[in-house]
């Protein structure tokens, strides 16, 4: 993780926008997706960092999380990204058991697309 994408992640956390244990879990997640080789950095993973962190607080918050108007068609991109669905999915799996907060579909197809995107690009 670069110098920015972790000021990012430290802003939210200081300025009390986000739960520490959000931005510990994402943190983790984003050491794993590092771990496996993905660029991981601002301009990579910025908005991802972001959506996941404030998705996460809102679930935890128990604030609703309004559905996509293209659910559908967001879904249908994502067929051809079945890795980026199984983590994504596998990543709501590990917030819900370790924050108790389970990403619904729309924003599980949503961090989807984040990931699909990141695995695009080249691999360091």
């Amino acid at each position: 993780m670069d110098d920015q994408l972790a000021l990012r992640i430290r802003l939210f956390r200081e300025g009390g926008q986000v739960k520490p244990e959000v931005a510990d879990f994402v943190t983790g997640e984003l050491a794993s997706l590092q771990a496996e080789g993905h660029t991981v950095t601002e301009e990579s993973a910025g908005m991802l960092t972001s959506h996941l962190m404030m998705a996460l607080t809102r679930l935890l918050d128990g604030a609703p999380i309004e559905q996509f108007i293209a659910d559908d068609q967001v879904a249908a991109e994502l067929a051809g990204q079945p890795e980026a669905v199984g983590r994504a999915r596998a990543v709501s799996a590990r917030a819900e058991k370790d924050l108790g907060a389970a990403l619904p579909e729309s924003e599980v197809n949503f961090l989807a697309l984040h990931l699909a995107v990141l695995a695009q690009r080249p691999v360091s």
